[in-house]
């Protein structure tokens, strides 16, 4: 595990979060080092999504500790995480759909890094420089000046992940990045992440598309009810009894075997 013997990251310790009586969370522990990627995975409804609400800030979490880089933020303001060095994305496409690529995912570099206070009547040279690097992570600096109202799916979940990329954060929340994706834009977003995790980025992603999960996560986990039921590297994934039951099914889970010997083969 990545830093293994150094203090976490993210550390989150027994984290619930109810909505009444219904437990979207439960007793959910994780720790996440520096350059950590980890992959989220689990039926509709386990709780996926609710985590990173939590970590983010949008829905705070009713019991349990959350540390970043050692400091409580349980129940802190989004916007504070924010500026702390957590970005995220959503499942669905957000942006500003009158203003171009670049001037979308200057929003981000502007508004998305540190405790601004008085709104800025301009735009620094390093926003600037974060935007140019936001960009060409993201494949996105042929496209730079496009409006954001013209662009494919694939693009407009581009422009939001590279958004979140131009805050430097110490931690990127990634939910449900292929979804909706042919099989040739699902590869195309898988080069992109692998290269924000060549670059060093730490994250935390949610995929149902599992052949993208587990190529790109260092380690998985697995939830049901809001509960973990599998954490480990991505080969022990396809042989834990309970994930293929709830989960996997055998068929996927002999196909993704199959699908890892190969990539294994091919390294």
């Amino acid at each position: 595990m990545s830093g293994e013997g150094t203090q976490p990251l993210l550390a989150c310790r027994n984290v619930s979060k109810y909505f009444g009586a219904l437990a979207a969370v439960s007793d959910f522990d994780l720790d996440v080092h520096s350059g950590d990627v980890v992959g989220i995975g689990g039926p509709n409804g386990a709780g996926k999504t609710t985590f990173l609400d939590v970590v983010s800030g949008i829905n705070p979490a009713t019991s349990g500790d959350i540390r970043l880089d050692g400091e409580n933020i349980a129940h802190t303001a989004p916007d504070i995480i924010c500026h702390r060095g957590i970005a995220r994305t959503y499942q669905l496409n957000a942006g500003f759909d009158s203003m171009s690529i670049r001037e979308n995912i200057l929003v981000g570099a502007a508004f998305g890094q540190g405790d601004k206070g008085i709104p800025r009547l301009r735009y620094s040279r390093s926003m600037h420089q974060r935007v140019g690097r936001a960009l060409e992570l993201c494949g996105l600096q042929d496209k730079a000046h496009l409006i954001v109202r013209s662009l494919p799916v694939l693009d407009r979940k581009l422009v939001m992940l590279a958004g979140a990329v131009a805050t430097e954060p110490k931690l990127l929340l990634i939910d449900e990045p292929v979804g909706g994706l042919n099989p040739h834009e699902v590869d195309d977003v898988m080069e992109i992440v692998s290269g924000l995790v060549d670059a060093g980025m730490t994250i935390i992603l949610i995929e149902h598309v599992m052949r993208f999960l587990l190529q790109i996560s260092k380690r998985v986990v697995i939830m049901h009810h809001g509960e973990k039921i599998y954490e480990g590297d991505p080969q022990g994934l396809l042989s834990d009894q309970r994930v293929v039951e709830v989960y996997l099914g055998k068929g996927t889970a002999k196909r993704l075997q199959h699908m890892l010997a190969e990539r294994g083969g091919n390294d």
